[in-house]
């Protein structure tokens, strides 16, 4: 992966390949920096446990949701009490304050503003595999890395406005945020290993070259 980027013409400062102050760099290796958010976050009143499975949450909605995105969350088990159990059984999510308005300005979508309760619900912080979900350990790194701009595909802006909320929650400062347009096939179905789309390994082995792959991109 590291090859396959620097031939396509990224640079770095510092990473798990060679080192720096920000480390460990490996999220199997910051385990423990996850935890004490959890325990913030928890203790704080912001999380409850969840035994409900994907299905469970499907069938209490009213209609089938569509894409990728997650179901909004029916708050099944919003009420619940903890039990030692929770500890290891259930999934802790993060309890979304119905209604509140999640606006920032992106670099590269503009203006965007997510409502709460409607345009998300209550997210995994914590999966019942015990293991920190995607948004937690985003916002943990970020944080504890010094991270003042965040670049990344725009299917990820509903994940920045759940983010924020834990940045919020944990006193964090909120980085800026730019969301890039992806890299679509001709049918406009953005590139993905479950469609067995081409890696840059492959592309390299082809023959292209990364200026070619970069030729038909914006250059503002």
């Amino acid at each position: 992966m590291f090859e396959d980027l620097r031939w396509f013409g990224f640079e770095w400062d510092e990473g798990p390949d060679i080192g720096g102050p920000s480390g460990p760099y490996e999220q199997s290796r910051r385990i423990e920096f996850y935890r004490e958010a959890f325990r913030r976050l928890r203790d704080r009143g912001y999380l409850f446990p969840c035994r409900c499975s994907r299905r469970d949450i499907q069938s209490a909605l009213a209609a089938p949701h569509l894409g990728e995105e997650e179901p909004v969350y029916p708050g099944t088990c919003r009420a619940r009490e903890a039990t030692p159990e929770d500890q290891s059984r259930a999934a802790w999510r993060f309890r979304v304050p119905s209604d509140e308005v999640i606006e920032f300005v992106d670099g590269g979508q503009g203006i965007q503003r997510w409502v709460a309760g409607r345009d998300f619900g209550d997210f995994v912080v914590w999966r019942n595999d015990d293991v920190p979900s995607y948004q937690l350990a985003c916002v943990v790194d970020d944080a504890a890395m010094g991270i003042t701009e965040v670049v990344r595909g725009a299917d990820l802006l509903l994940s920045t406005a759940r983010q924020i909320l834990l940045y919020r929650a944990l006193e964090l400062t909120v980085p800026s945020f730019h969301h890039c347009p992806l890299v679509t096939d001709e049918l406009g179905v953005r590139l993905a290993k479950r469609h067995d789309a081409l890696s840059l390994r492959r592309l390299r082995e082809m023959g292209r070259s990364p200026e070619s792959l970069r030729s038909g991109w914006a250059k503002d």
